[in-house]
């Protein structure tokens, strides 16, 4: 029987092929804290290494030097934490059901509480999303999908290359407004994807819409666009028709950052680094107003004499520069004017579904495609709930991509 540094050995090249920064990170932290590797160590891993491949290619070797103790508990990890990086090394036997998504959400999380139930949850303060591995794309799949439609899709760096940057601005607690209860659920699961999709996420909480801005410039202006092939950028907040709020806003200082601004900052003439790249926001927040009861919503009341956007806000810049908005995509949680729903324990019924999606199609579908199956899930699931004023219609907004996005997700 081979020890355990004889079989991490034999997994080496397929770990580095397959692990993505979700798994790396995870990996360093639990060889930290199991005192495999020291501070120093897992800095250096983190550090002198460019690439998500590099990064693996050094952890794995790292482990394999501290001897089959380690590897142990390297395996153990990979097989109790992502079960799907598990049976693709071969460490682990079975593989997802087809309907992995469905099972996972009607085994694992029951279908939603009951009023009465909701009240008897509302003092946990944590919630284990269950959910599941993201699948990822086979090599002949992505060669498949490219060889059939090279000129319909976005081309992807090589993951060896490329350095994707994601940006998460979440705000959770506000100085007028009452605290997103939750809210880290969703920050916690959305940066696991991201970073499972090999792109490094930087997360910035409770920020003002002045912040947000400062951020976004920033974040904007960062020299890695260059060596990628697209971004996510999410906002997760409060939210009125006229943007997203701040966490100084209240009745008489409307703090809010419109959704033009982010447009504007992230276009073709502020951001050259990531001309003719997929750029994609996620907004989960309110548009509006409307009554609640039982969930929590992401809603409050717009101030008093502020002018709703309308079409002229988003026309002037085509008429000037052509092309200036160009390979964007914005999902928003809901319609402009309602509200979007959002679970003290479990997170925000948007975000719940998009990660559930993308976590099982992104290794075949595209971007958009995948948007569609989400908006369709999250409706089938609402359409079992006992309150008929219950509702939530997901939106795509302001697309100006010229092809399909596919992520192809480990390749």
């Amino acid at each position: 029987m081979l020890q355990t540094d004889e079989v991490l050995k034999e997994k080496r090249r397929p770990f580095v092929r397959s692990a993505g920064m979700g798994v790396i990170n995870a990996l360093l932290d639990e060889l930290l804290e199991k005192k495999v590797l020291n501070q120093e160590e897992m800095e250096k891993v983190k550090c002198e290494n460019a690439t998500v491949m590099d990064q693996a290619r050094a952890l794995i070797d790292s482990v394999i030097r501290k001897g089959p103790q380690a590897c142990q508990i390297c395996i153990d990890h990979i097989c109790e934490e992502d079960s799907h990086l598990a049976v693709t090394l071969g460490l682990a036997s079975g593989t997802q059901p087809d309907n992995f998504l469905n099972q996972g959400f009607q085994v694992a999380v029951p279908p939603f509480l009951a009023p009465q139930a909701l009240q008897d949850n509302m003092g946990k303060s944590s919630y284990s999303r269950p959910g599941g591995s993201l699948k990822l794309c086979p090599p002949e799949t992505a060669q498949r999908i490219w060889k059939e439609k090279s000129a319909e899709i976005y081309p992807i760096m090589a993951k060896s290359t490329r350095m994707r940057l994601a940006l998460i601005i979440c705000n959770t607690e506000f100085d007028h407004l009452p605290w997103r209860e939750g809210a880290q659920i969703d920050i916690r699961d959305m940066k696991m994807l991201l970073e499972g999709l090999g792109y490094c996420v930087e997360v910035k909480e409770n920020l003002t819409a002045s912040d947000m801005i400062t951020e976004l410039k920033g974040f904007a202006a960062r020299p890695e666009h260059r060596k990628s092939d697209s971004t996510f950028v999410v906002f997760m907040s409060h939210g009125i028709q006229e943007g997203i709020c701040g966490k100084k806003f209240s009745e008489g200082n409307p703090d809010v950052l419109k959704v033009n601004t982010v447009f504007q900052i992230l276009n073709t003439s502020n951001c050259p680094s990531l001309k003719d790249k997929p750029k994609v926001i996620i907004i989960q927040a309110c548009r509006g107003e409307n009554q609640g009861v039982v969930w929590l919503k992401d809603s409050v009341q717009a101030p008093g004499n502020t002018a709703s956007l309308s079409e002229d806000d988003f026309e002037n810049d085509a008429i000037r520069r052509a092309h200036i908005e160009k390979d964007f995509i914005a999902f928003c949680s809901s319609t402009p004017d309602n509200v979007s729903w959002r679970h003290p324990v479990r997170g925000s019924l948007f975000i719940i579904k998009l990660i559930e999606n993308l976590q099982e199609y992104a290794w075949c579908c595209d971007l958009e495609e995948i948007f569609r199956k989400s908006v369709f899930s999250l409706q089938v699931r609402l359409s079992f709930e006992p309150s008929e004023g219950r509702a939530q219609m997901p939106t795509a907004e302001r697309v100006t991509l010229t092809r399909c996005f596919y992520l192809f997700p480990g390749y």
